[in-house]
């Protein structure tokens, strides 16, 4: 009996690339509708009007409203021009060569103070919209959890340099730790004019102070 012959999947690498440009495409349409239109007043249409695609193209490349808006605050986080995940960040990276408690903190409290002016309104603006959208309320919800896990790894990495204080447990480091990076938690830092850079340094002596064994020198948490 003829065995069935096995048919190889045809990839095309230009049909890949048309893919990844109409991707970005669609993603730098949506973060610029987003940060100037704001997310109540930008549609689905207009996304697909500025990326020069249809409306079913944005669908297929990135998601609805809510995932288009999860992607653009995803590109925030990372820096660059495409969601990334988490243990793919530059500064993820930097945070996990960093050689000490005090250190990964410092790294991690700049990389916040950083990235947190582009990233925040946009993860109120999800907050927001989940207050009367269920489709909105999955992403937030979703997103929340996701910043749990990632705490949770940052408090085991954290352990492992033996920097951390003895009657913490990981659960309890990674919850101070997601208390402070929280959106809400920046917005009420950098009311009143204060600067990012104000809110890195509060964050990052908090965090020293109260999650650390032995105090930081100035050396460990002086910004570089």
């Amino acid at each position: 009996m003829t065995k069935p012959v096995k048919t190889r999947r045809y990839r095309s690498p230009v049909r890949e690339e048309q893919a990844a440009a109409t991707r970005r495409a669609v993603l730098d349409a949506a973060r610029d509708l987003f940060t100037t239109v704001g997310y109540p007043g930008t549609t689905v249409a207009d996304v697909a009007r500025d990326a020069g695609v249809s409306v079913d193209t944005v669908y297929a490349s990135v998601g609805r409203k809510p995932e288009l808006l999860l992607a653009v605050h995803d590109m925030a986080l990372a820096g660059g021009d495409e969601p990334v995940a988490a243990s793919e960040r530059d500064y993820v990276a930097q945070v996990r060569a960093a050689p000490s408690g005090a250190a990964k903190l410092r790294t991690y409290a700049d990389a916040l103070g950083a990235r947190f002016p582009h990233v925040v309104p946009l993860a109120l603006a999800l907050q927001r919209a989940a207050e009367d959208d269920p489709a909105c309320r999955a992403v937030w919800e979703g997103l929340e959890e996701r910043r749990r896990t990632n705490m949770r790894a940052l408090a085991r990495e954290l352990r492992e340099t033996g920097d951390l204080r003895d009657d913490l447990d990981d659960e309890a480091v990674a919850h101070r730790l997601w208390l402070a990076n929280s959106p809400q938690y920046y917005r009420l830092v950098t009311s009143g004019g204060r600067t990012p850079r104000d809110y890195a340094d509060l964050v990052l002596d908090t965090w020293t102070r109260t999650l650390l064994r032995v105090p930081a020198t100035a050396s460990d948490t002086t910004s570089s």
